[in-house]
């Protein structure tokens, strides 16, 4: 399958470098190239795009308010950041972009992080058939996650907490820069797993206990990533709060 592109830029030689790159990409097809986030927003709204390579520092509309446009709108493309500025990393994960591209970036930069959007877009896109498959099982001390075409066997120890995101998961481990990813839900991973070993603390947050370095009435620690406590997860979470007191 190709992936309609758009490609937002303010700056001409930047907008140029990823339309090249988008289109020397067999898999990616460029639908668009733009110079300003607000006639990006119109060509999202009026057909198919699955893919947005976005720069954040723009004029009038700047590129993460754009994304947060998108994420609350009825169009779902995804998004990929392509700035020169890293500060915005944590913004770009928190409004869920599948990568964050810093400039200035090679063709082969380029097309690790195109391979990771087909990657997703395969998950998201598989026959419904396979829907129904177990994406996930688990012995006493692994679980093994359906990733792409294969199970990842992965150690219950180095798990520090699960991430639920829109249609898929993100598991972080310990000493890995990188989540390992899986088109599953929060939900079933959390019928299956341990409440001896790991609670739900949030609508998009499941964390292991023995990786809880600190907390508080509101939020938990687990090294640097502090995780708050929904709602509907504070009574149980008090109880095991009170176990600690």
């Amino acid at each position: 399958m190709k992936l309609n592109c758009i490609a937002v830029d303010d700056e001409p030689l930047a907008l140029g470098l990823v339309c090249s790159f988008i289109e020397r990409t067999p898999f990616l097809q460029l639908a668009g190239r733009y110079a300003n986030a607000i006639d990006a927003l119109k060509a999202i709204h009026a057909g198919k795009t699955d893919l947005v390579y976005l720069d954040i520092q723009m004029p009038d509309l700047n590129g993460m308010e754009l994304a947060r446009v998108i994420a609350n709108g009825p169009e779902t493309p995804r998004i990929i950041f392509t700035t020169a500025y890293k500060q915005f990393s944590l913004e770009g994960y928190k409004v869920d972009a599948l990568d964050y591209l810093l400039k200035p970036f090679n063709y082969e930069e380029f097309l690790r992080s195109a391979t990771k959007a087909q990657a997703y877009f395969e998950l998201v896109n598989k026959p419904a058939a396979a829907d129904v498959e177990e994406t996930a099982y688990f012995d006493s001390r692994y679980l093994f996650l359906k990733v792409e075409y294969q199970f990842v066997r992965i150690a219950l120890d180095e798990i520090l907490y699960i991430e639920g995101l829109k249609d898929y998961i993100k598991v972080h481990l310990k000493n890995d820069a990188k989540p390992i990813m899986s088109l599953t839900s929060l939900k079933a991973l959390e019928e299956k797993l341990s409440p001896r070993r790991f609670m739900r603390i949030h609508r998009s947050y499941i964390v292991a206990l023995d990786k809880i370095t600190a907390m508080t009435k509101s939020a938990v620690q687990i090294g640097a990533t502090s995780i708050a406590v929904g709602n509907q997860y504070k009574d149980e979470f008090n109880r095991f709060l009170g176990k600690w007191l």
